[in-house]
């Protein structure tokens, strides 16, 4: 169901976020995530001169590579279009993400390494999406290994959805089901 009507109003900025995941030859799984920030107006940068209507204010990539086990092998920034002259210097930061693990924490972890002052807050925030689609990517692994033992899926406890007390648990894996047995 789309939102409802609502009332009368001009578009002024439209942020895109786009997520795509890959499982590479070598294993490890990647995943491209792209922001980009446009006006619907033209306006004066004091680094760029004018920025005509449609044309990024942002235009911002991160690639990050993981293991099965969601360790990070690379993370790579790119800033193709900003705001300011020194913005593109920051990339290089997100490198302090390798041998970082995705997990209880990760947040919070980004946020202290490339967060901040000596960070770029859309770089550090497009790592959100980019850890969800790279969940949603790996979603598949745990079904395909072919084993006696099935691992716990990575993806139980992350939301409402997959509860380990909740009915999707209890039907798909139950093995992991510790809600009422009755």
């Amino acid at each position: 169901m789309p939102l409802p009507d609502s009332a009368a109003r001009k578009e002024l900025h439209t942020r895109q976020i786009t997520c795509t995941g890959f499982k590479r030859n070598d294993g490890l799984w990647d995943v491209d995530a792209h922001i980009t920030d446009v006006k619907t107006y033209s306006f004066e940068s004091a680094h760029r001169g004018t920025v005509e209507a449609g044309d990024p204010v942002h235009d911002m990539w991160i690639r990050i590579t993981v293991d099965d086990q969601l360790v990070v092998h690379d993370c790579i920034a790119v800033t193709d279009k900003s705001p300011f002259a020194c913005c593109p210097d920051i990339t290089p930061i997100f490198k302090k993400l390798i041998g970082e693990k995705i997990a209880a924490g990760w947040t919070m972890r980004v946020k202290k390494l490339v967060g901040g002052l000596q960070g770029c807050t859309h770089l550090a925030d497009l790592l959100g999406p980019a850890t969800t689609t790279i969940f949603q990517t790996m979603s598949s692994m745990s079904k395909n290994k072919q084993s006696d033992v099935q691992p716990r899926p990575f993806f139980l406890n992350g939301c409402h959805a997959w509860d380990t007390n909740g009915e999707q648990v209890k039907r798909l894996y139950p093995t992991f089901y510790t809600g009422d047995k009755s």
